[in-house]
């Protein structure tokens, strides 16, 4: 089974700004001709107040022939407590009106594909603790399959014994959560975007995917992480024996770098500048 990975598509009909990386990302995705696309989230640039943002995006992701799952990102649902557009019961019933669940299961072969709603991680709520007990049963019962995780957020940036990073990764507490739970399954690949940089590497057995962005990149505006800066998707392999996964520079995507228009796209975060908090 192929899957492709895109990921911080981050469309909009009211700010165009990326949307003419999607023709090229959407003829190359139709060249590999991948089983399934999986989109790890903020398919749009203001989805999260503007349902025409959602409505559009998931129009031209529509394109696609092939099937697409697709879980929320901070940018379609809202992030956490205190941010400027924290997760809400209206921002989550309109995601779930338009796209579908926000996190789900799927079985493919012998494996199960399992997508998670990061924006969800962090409120210590009824909505995050039914998750958590949805994962658990979705592990329990994988019925011998392998398992792959699709989601908006990486687990950590830079070690996974990290203290909480906020804007950028999982709390510590419910990121051990995730550790165990991954631990006890074999959980075989997390595969996530968010941060705009592309990398790939190991926890636990677990191998750990930063997408690439369709979109743009970020230059001073965020500190150095790891990996690599550059647009583009995730190709992954799966078979009997495992997961690989390559980080493609899709050709004809331009990289478009946020600075310069950083106060036309997200104004928010123009006025927060060097903190991002709205930038990704």
């Amino acid at each position: 089974m192929k899957i492709v990975q895109i990921s911080d598509t981050h469309l909009s009909p009211a700010k165009s700004h990326f949307n003419g990386n999607w023709e090229p990302v959407r003829a190359w995705i139709e060249e590999v001709a991948p089983d399934l696309v999986v989109h790890t989230g903020d398919v749009t640039i203001d989805g999260a107040d503007h349902e025409d943002d959602i409505t559009y995006s998931l129009g031209l992701i529509g394109q696609l022939s092939m099937p697409v799952l697709t879980v929320p990102g901070n940018h379609d649902v809202g992030h956490l407590p205190g941010s400027h557009q924290p997760v809400d019961a209206e921002r989550l019933a309109r995601w779930r009106r338009l796209a579908g669940p926000d996190y789900w299961s799927r079985d493919h072969g012998d494996w199960r594909l399992i997508g998670l709603n990061s924006l969800l991680i962090g409120f210590e709520d009824a909505e995050e603790d039914r998750q958590f007990h949805w994962l658990e049963e979705q592990l329990q019962g994988r019925g011998g399959r392998q398992v792959a995780v699709f989601a908006h957020k990486p687990l950590f940036v830079d070690d996974p014994k990290e203290g909480d990073t906020g804007y950028w990764g999982i709390r510590p507490r419910q990121r051990q959560r995730f550790f165990d739970l991954f631990a006890d399954a074999e959980v075989a690949l997390h595969a996530s975007g968010h941060l705009h940089w592309a990398w790939t590497g190991e926890h636990a057995g677990t191998s750990l995917v930063w997408a690439p962005p369709t979109s743009f990149i970020i230059d001073t505006l965020e500190r150095p992480m790891p990996g690599e800066r550059l647009v583009g998707a995730v190709v992954h392999e799966f078979t009997n024996a495992g997961v690989s996964s390559e980080i493609i520079r899709v050709p004809g995507l331009v990289s478009h770098v946020l600075d310069p228009i950083v106060e036309q796209v997200y104004p928010l975060a123009a006025k927060k500048k060097p903190q991002v908090e709205a930038a990704q």
